[in-house]
């Protein structure tokens, strides 16, 4: 499993932010608890387990790569994005139980 840090591009008050993402769930956290952040900080979103990430400032994404976090690039993030949903998808529910998303009409 791996934790990795995309490039820290994404402005907010007066910082640039990145995002701490892993393989594993539980790897995220444990990676994070590192950092000294909080598992409350995670971001995620109900039925979406494959975009859960941690925000990081730029000074910590310097950190989390001395750590061992892989640098990836915005199109690494987007293949780790489709990945982690696929893998997800192919288990066939939901982390609550539920069964997945559907995959979005490509309907013309």
């Amino acid at each position: 499993m791996t934790v990795y840090v995309d490039p820290a591009i994404w402005p907010w008050r007066g910082r640039r932010w990145c995002h701490l993402r892993a393989d594993d769930p539980e790897e995220l956290f444990a990676f994070a608890a590192l950092l000294g952040l909080p598992r409350a900080w995670l971001q995620t979103t109900p039925g979406r387990p494959w975009k859960d990430h941690y925000d990081l400032p730029e000074d910590l994404r310097f950190q989390a790569v001395a750590l061992g976090a892989v640098e990836i690039d915005v199109t690494g993030a987007a293949r780790l994005t489709r990945r982690l949903r696929d893998r997800h998808e192919a288990r066939g529910t939901a982390e609550d139980g539920a069964p997945p998303d559907p995959a979005p009409s490509r309907a013309r």
